[in-house]
């Protein structure tokens, strides 16, 4: 009611100029005739046809009105979807906004069109880049594997972060790309499993233990990307502890737990954790965060339906859970 009462006031606005005229040429002629004593018969007749007219007329410029308004509502809500010009006819003025807008749209167009150009390009190169990039890690991890040394063994685990951080720009592009994700009912325990054995040498190394206990639970998910939020969650986990070690359970509620007894997580830093570049006061000491690992897991999780959450005390450790009962998704 209210958006037709206002609908109703902007149309009789809009027309103010043409209603103040008429009503002041009506009032000029009753003036005249009445002056020169003239019959008021035949003006009071006019009146009345004419009111007549307009009664019959009125509506009908009202509703093409809000048709046109309707139109341009429809469009305004569909804007990402318009793939033609406007063709809406209407006043002088509408016709010249119509041309405005259809120039911006074409120079919006092809500037859209050139940004995915340019996009397309930058993932092409920054993929082939990540598979070249592959090939001397891999021979230099060889060469390092053949003498067992405590500097190869640190070599080897510098490597492995590069590795990571290699592995991290793909998945950065491909969360920004099309759709990579294939959704499939399987068990959770082999990923788990897949993280935590490509994991153990650094569990080795900074002398952490393990505690995971075999899960029997059927997900909803994407192998490929939850083993990353995985990983990326075991990554942290290992890189914020220094003693004691990680523990790792699903419940029977199907979310997964990884819990570490490092440093924890400022109170202040917990609730922009997962944004993109954000640090925290552990980054800043560190000096190696790249504030992209959480934010990239958040991305994914949403992508999957998964929850991600966390809790966190400082100096008593971080808890990441990883609800897989958000939504009812269906697999393929």
């Amino acid at each position: 009611m209210k958006k037709s009462i206002k609908i109703i006031g902007t149309y009789l606005y809009s027309h103010l100029l043409a209603i103040i005229a008429v009503a002041v040429l009506y009032i000029i002629m009753f003036l005249m005739l009445w002056a020169y004593d003239v019959p008021l018969e035949p003006l009071l007749y006019g009146y009345a046809l004419s009111a007549l007219i307009l009664a019959l007329i009125v509506p009908f410029h009202f509703y093409r009105y809000y048709k046109r308004h309707k139109q341009r509502r429809y469009l305004l809500h569909n804007a990402g979807l318009q793939t033609e010009p406007l063709t809406i006819e209407g006043s002088l003025v509408e016709q010249d906004y119509r041309e405005i807008i259809n120039q911006m749209w074409q120079l919006n167009r092809e500037a859209a069109t050139n940004f995915e150009k340019a996009r397309q390009e930058s993932i092409d190169y920054y993929t082939t880049w990540v598979h070249q990039i592959k090939t001397p890690i891999s021979v230099m991890k060889m060469v390092l594997q053949s003498n067992d040394t405590d500097e190869n063994r640190e070599l080897l685990s510098q490597l492995f972060r590069i590795e990571q951080y290699v592995e991290m720009v793909l998945c950065y592009f491909r969360l920004n790309g099309p759709n990579d994700f294939v959704l499939k009912l399987q068990p959770l325990d082999p990923i788990i499993k897949l993280a935590i054995r490509h994991y153990a040498p650094q569990f080795i190394r900074k002398k952490l233990s393990l505690h995971y206990t075999p899960t029997e639970a059927l997900i909803l998910t994407d192998q490929k990307w939850l083993l990353f939020i995985i990983e990326q969650l075991i990554d942290n986990a290992i890189k914020y502890t220094e003693s004691g070690g990680i523990t790792i359970t699903v419940g029977s509620n199907n979310i997964l737990e990884i819990k570490d007894t490092g440093i924890g997580i400022a109170a202040e830093d917990l609730p922009r954790i997962f944004e993109k570049g954000f640090t925290g006061y552990n980054g800043r000491t560190d000096k190696k965060s790249t504030g992209l690992g959480l934010y990239l897991c958040h991305r994914a999780a949403k992508k999957l339906s998964h929850k991600l959450t966390v809790i966190s005390y400082p100096g008593k450790g971080s808890t990441f859970f990883i609800d897989f009962n958000t939504y009812d998704l269906k697999a393929e």
